[in-house]
Formats: structure tokens, sequence, C-alpha cells
């Protein structure tokens, strides 16, 4: 491609880990290979799937890209395919979702347009069960400057990201450790110092409600109160952002240690009452 098309076209990466989701899987890979956007490299990273999944990408031969891992979780698939990519905008895509096939394009106008800017997101049509459904209020994605209203619950979609390959250099990469949320972490990292934008047209579609999604088979608050605390730890956080995430921090660990509590797991309630203790209100 010559250096003119380059820059008005510059490659963009997409990467889509997988573990044993052959029966949508071709749905996310075809919404990319769909996309009008024409400068695509799409990275799948098959985190050790079991079921038909490799059959199903070979028959796309070099349309794809393969990475093959043993079973890792979703963070070291997302990390092995951004390492492996060559683009200067990477988009992530989860197995399970699919994209319109405007989001590319729309997505490198508004970096092209916004020189600045380091990540944007799309918004999304929510389907559940196979029906349309509407989000709540609290899920409405802000647009800027959204790292308060990120503590509470993810208000960032992977499958509706963009960003400039550097952000990774400058944020650090999925933490490997979470098998869930890793996602609020990374961008709660993000966001505390990067503005993340919204553009608001629904062309990533999230698909939820089937029995394999991770956020069914793990406590959510207890990995957000780690990426809370490691967040106050590293002291990197502005005043106003540290007292604010004090205060998330020690709700949800009050809350999840009741929780433990009734479930008789008394060590692990007094854990999390003893880390709620040890962040002073700022």
């Amino acid at each position: 491609m010559k250096r003119n098309a380059i820059m008005e076209h510059p490659l963009v990466s997409v990467i889509l880990p997988t573990y044993n989701r052959a029966w949508t899987l071709g749905r996310a890979v075809e919404s990319v290979l769909m996309q009008d956007y024409p400068n695509v490299e799409l990275i799948v990273v098959d985190d050790g799937s079991r079921d038909d999944t490799l059959q199903l990408l070979d028959a796309y031969g070099d349309r794809i890209t393969i990475l093959h891992q043993e079973n890792k979780g979703v963070s070291a698939a997302r990390n092995a395919g951004i390492r492996a990519s060559q683009g200067s905008l990477v988009a992530l895509l989860d197995s399970d979702d699919a994209w319109d096939h405007r989001k590319l394009s729309c997505q490198v106008q508004f970096f092209q347009d916004h020189p600045e800017a380091l990540i944007c997101q799309t918004e999304e049509i929510w389907i559940r069960n196979g029906r349309r459904v509407n989000p709540k209020i609290k899920h409405r994605k802000p647009s800027g400057w959204i790292f308060e209203p990120s503590l509470h619950l993810c208000l960032v979609s992977p499958s509706a990201v963009m960003m400039r390959r550097h952000l990774f250099d400058i944020k650090g990469y999925f933490n490997e450790s979470f098998r869930v949320c890793e996602d609020y972490d990374l961008w709660l990292r993000v966001s505390s110092s990067v503005p993340v934008y919204l553009i608001d047209r629904p062309y990533t579609f999230k698909t939820g409600g089937h029995e394999d999604q991770l956020s069914r088979t793990h406590s959510q608050d207890r990995f957000r109160i780690q990426s809370l605390a490691g967040l106050l730890n590293s002291e990197l956080l502005s005043p106003e952002q540290a007292a604010a995430a004090v205060q998330v921090l020690k709700q949800k660990a009050r809350i999840y240690a009741t929780g433990c509590i009734k479930r008789g797991k008394e060590t692990e309630a007094a854990y999390y009452l003893s880390l709620a203790a040890k962040f002073k209100d700022l």
C-alpha cells in the first residue's frame, strides 16, 4: 500500500480471543471480514479450545491470522494478540459479539478528525437470550473524563473500543491474573489520565445471557476490589480520584464481606473488612 494510502487508511489490528465458542465465533469473524474499511488484520487467539473452533478457523485460510495457546484466560489471549499485531490502531472483539459493517471506518475517521485522542468506543445494541434489551440508566456511557463514573461498574465495552497502539505502552496491558473484570481494571488505569470518547452510533452488537459467560461463573466485585486496591497503591491518582476510589472500595468490600459471612466464609470476610479499613477516607 502506498504511503498516502497508509496515512488515509492506517492498519487496524482486530484482536479476537476465543475459548470453546465455535457455536458463535463464525458470526464474530464474519462481522470483521465484512467491514467496509479496507486495511484490517484479524488476529484470532484460540485460548486452548476443545470444541470445533480450529476446524471453523482453518476454513478462513489466509484471511485471518490464528494464534494458539494453552488455556490462560481472556486477558492473556488478548495480550498475546496485541503483542503480535502490526497495526497503529487496535480494536478488540469478544467472540460472542459482532459489529456493524461501518464500525471500523467510523472509528478510524474519528481518530483522523481528533489526532489528540487515544481511545474511543461506539454505542452498543444489547442482545440478551436472543432478544434486544435496553440498558439501564446506570449503564449509559459517558464521554471524555469517565474515571469516577467508571468506579462503580465498567462503562467501556471491549468490543466497542478502538485504541492507538501506543496507549498500551503508556498504561500497560490486561491483568492476566484477573479471570473477570480485566476490562474494568484496564479502563480505570486508562481513564485516570486519558479521556475515553464515545461515538454515539450503535455499531457494536453485545450479546449476553448464555451459560458460558465468564461473569456468570466468577464474583465480579472481588476482582473490582482488587483492581481498586492496586490502583490506590500505585499512587497515580489525583487526590480527588483517590478519595472517590476509596469510597467505592470501602462500599464494595463491605458488601462482599457481608456476603462471605452469610456463606460461612469468615476468614475471607475478615480479609475484605481489613482491606476496607486499610484505606483511610481522603
